[in-house]
C-alpha cells in the first residue's frame, strides 16, 4: 500500500504516478492510495489503505484494532483521524490525540485505547470477553488496564471499563467481608460463622464446625492466574478429603448478587442439616 503523497515525497513526479497507474504497477483503492503491482489486497492491506486513505496520523481502531489486535473476531472498517475526510466504506472517527502504535507494519491505537472505544458497543458479557482475551494474549493485564484507563482523556468507554474493573477486581478487607457476608448468612438460617479460621491447613474466609461448612471468597474473576487457580482447587480438594463442604463466592457475588448467594447459602445449610 501506498499514498500518493508519499509518491510525491519520495520524488516520484505526478505524471510518473499517472503513468504507473495507466500500466496497472498501481491500483487504485481510495482517492491518494495505491496498491502496488495487484489489485488483489489482504485484509491486512485492506487496513493499511483505509489508515493511508484517512491521512497523516491516522490509525487504525474501534472494531478493525481489535480484530488486528486478536480480541475480536469481526468488525467493520474504522479509523480514527485527526482530520481525516470521510471516506467510501471507512467508518471515520475523528481525534486530535491518538494513542497508537505499529503492529505488522499498520498504525493501530494501543490494546488500552482499543477497548476503551469498543466497551459502549459491547454487553457486559461481550466485555468481560474482550478484557480476558487481551489478557489472555498478553496485550495487557486488568491491573494494567484500569491504569491505563485513567490516563486517557475522560470518555464513555473509560468510564465503563473502570467501574467493571472496580466491581470485579476489588478485594475488600476482612472486615468488610464480614460485614456484608455474615447478614447474607444468618438470613440463610445459618449461624454465625467462625471468622479467619484455620482449617486443615488453611486460613478460611467463613467456617460451620458444627455443619462442616467452609466458604470462600475470591477477590476478583479477573486475572485468575493458573498458579492461583490451583491453590484454590488444592484448598477446596482438602477440604472435602477431610469430609467437609467447601463453598466459594467470587467478591463481585457477595455485594451485586446477594439474593444468589443467600439461596445457594439456605440450600446448602437445609442439605448438611
Amino acid at each position: 500500500m501506498v499514498a500518493r503523497r508519499q509518491l510525491l515525497g519520495l520524488g516520484v513526479s505526478r505524471e510518473a504516478i499517472a503513468h504507473r497507474l495507466a500500466k496497472g504497477r498501481l491500483h487504485r483503492l481510495y482517492r491518494g492510495v495505491y496498491a502496488v503491482g495487484r489489485s488483489e489486497v489482504s485484509q491486512e492491506g485492506r487496513w493499511m489503505a483505509a489508515v493511508l486513505a484517512c491521512g497523516p496520523g491516522a490509525a487504525l481502531s474501534h472494531f478493525s484494532a481489535a480484530v488486528l489486535w486478536g480480541i475480536r473476531q469481526a468488525g467493520i472498517l474504522e479509523v480514527v483521524a485527526p482530520n481525516g475526510a470521510r471516506r467510501r466504506g471507512i467508518k471515520v472517527h475523528r481525534r486530535k490525540n491518538i494513542e497508537s502504535v505499529i503492529l505488522n507494519g499498520i498504525p493501530v491505537t494501543t490494546p488500552a485505547q482499543t477497548l476503551v472505544d469498543i466497551a459502549p458497543r459491547l454487553n457486559r458479557g461481550e466485555l468481560e470477553r474482550a478484557i480476558n482475551e487481551a489478557d489472555k494474549l498478553d496485550l495487557i493485564d486488568p491491573a494494567e488496564l484500569r491504569a491505563a484507563v485513567d490516563e486517557l482523556p475522560p470518555c464513555p468507554g473509560a468510564g465503563i471499563i473502570r467501574r467493571l474493573l472496580d466491581r470485579q477486581t476489588f478485594v475488600p478487607t476482612d472486615t468488610e467481608l464480614e460485614r456484608l457476608f455474615i447478614p447474607l448468612a444468618l438470613d440463610a438460617g445459618l449461624g454465625v460463622p467462625l471468622t479467619q479460621e484455620w482449617v486443615n491447613g488453611f486460613k478460611v474466609d467463613f467456617y460451620w464446625p458444627e455443619l462442616g461448612l467452609v466458604v470462600e471468597t475470591d477477590g476478583g474473576r479477573f486475572h485468575r492466574t493458573p498458579a492461583q487457580q490451583t491453590a484454590d482447587r488444592l484448598r477446596d480438594q482438602t477440604h472435602l478429603a477431610a469430609g467437609l463442604t467447601p463453598v466459594r463466592f467470587t467478591w463481585e457475588q457477595v455485594k451485586y448478587e446477594r439474593p444468589h448467594v443467600r439461596s445457594v447459602l439456605a440450600r446448602v445449610a437445609e442439605r448438611l442439616r
